[in-house]
């Protein structure tokens, strides 16, 4: 599996706000295409910065999957113009999981589920 390990930092005060329109409009979209989110992670040391993985199964699905999620109408109609102003930086590394250490959340099994007030996407399983 591919994995993007995806680190943000939010413009003051913005985290709870990114993070809340994250998990209910952008983690969903992600799960059906097929990409797979791990997270958010907030970060201890800094109120305004999290990290999430995103997985491909492949490289080759990668480009097509990022394109299905960026041309599609909720990012282009509705996400872009919200969470991009949200933002004062963002980072990628781009890894290789061949050994399948990560551990994705199975949506279908976790349907509904809700822990600390996050949904899906906010464990480990």
């Amino acid at each position: 599996m591919i994995v993007e390990m995806r680190t943000y930092k939010t413009k003051p005060g913005m985290r709870s706000r990114f993070v809340e329109i994250f998990l209910s409009k952008a983690v969903p979209a992600h799960n059906e295409i097929g990409m797979k989110v791990l997270g958010p992670f907030l970060a201890v040391d800094d109120p305004d910065t999290f990290f999430f993985m995103r997985g491909f199964p492949d490289m080759a699905s990668r480009d097509p999957m990022k394109a299905q999620f960026n041309e599609g109408e909720l990012w282009k109609q509705e996400l872009e113009q919200v969470v991009m102003p949200m933002l004062e930086k963002y980072e990628v590394t781009l890894v290789d999981d061949p050994g399948g250490l990560i551990r994705w959340p199975d949506f279908r099994a976790d349907a509904g589920a809700c822990v600390e007030g996050r949904q899906h996407g906010s464990t480990a399983k």
